[in-house]
């Protein structure tokens, strides 16, 4: 009797062992699995994440690439002065493409002609920001009778020069001297600055500036608040 005892208690030892043994072995499948999908998630943030940097930078280089080519289609005693400043940023933001990954010398040309408008003032602001400087003239002395704390070019991207300096603005909506305040509204983050050159756009912010207000890893504000404040 007690040898037969023994015997059942042995086998009922292997048998939770051997349970046991499975239940582990499907814990660790499972975590391996759950680990598995970890890189690949985070290799798509990242691959995002790439994708807006690269479409920041195309962008800023569209921008630049159109004020020059407004400058040579109607130049004036300072073009060429103008000119050899935005080429300087061309090469910078080159690099830059160059050390984020992107395609080197990738331009969005169209990249805010392509947006939906929201109202005929935004569309008439996309259509002067490829046009040479007498038409940014005119846009700048419209958007120059917008009153102080008015909401202005609404709907516009904001995206940077690439020039150096004390944080300042460029537009082709708003005459030299105009202080601009820029919300990033993603991350709610305002800079105020002065418009110091015209641009091909309504607004774009030198480096100083867009780092006051920039997402990280991030070249351009989608969701911008832009305000005339003097």
């Amino acid at each position: 009797m007690s040898r037969r005892r023994s015997l059942g208690t042995k086998k009922r030892i292997a048998l939770l062992l051997g349970a046991a043994t499975v239940a582990g072995g499907g814990a660790f499948v499972a975590a391996t699995a759950s680990n598995a999908t970890q890189p690949a998630q985070q290799a798509r943030t990242t691959s995002a994440q790439d994708s807006s940097v690269c479409q920041g930078l195309a962008t800023a280089l569209g921008n630049n690439q159109r004020f020059i080519e407004g400058q040579r289609a109607a130049p004036d005693a300072q073009s060429e002065a103008r000119i050899a400043n935005r080429e300087a940023v061309l090469a910078e933001i080159e690099r830059k493409q160059a050390a984020s990954g992107c395609t080197v010398g990738e331009s969005a040309q169209d990249s805010q002609a392509a947006q939906p408008p929201q109202d005929g003032a935004e569309a008439g602001q996309d259509a002067g920001q490829g046009a040479g400087q007498g038409a940014g003239q005119e846009a700048g002395q419209a958007g120059g009778s917008a009153q102080a704390g008015e909401q202005v070019c609404a709907g516009s991207t904001v995206t940077l020069s690439g020039e150096g300096g004390a944080p300042a603005a460029s537009s082709n909506q708003f005459p030299v001297g105009t202080r601009l305040r820029v919300t990033n509204l993603d991350n709610a983050k305002s800079t105020t600055v002065e418009v110091a050159s015209a641009s091909g756009s309504c607004v774009l912010l030198n480096n100083a500036a867009f780092e006051q207000v920039r997402e990280e890893g991030k070249f351009l504000i989608r969701r911008a608040l832009i305000e005339k404040v003097g």
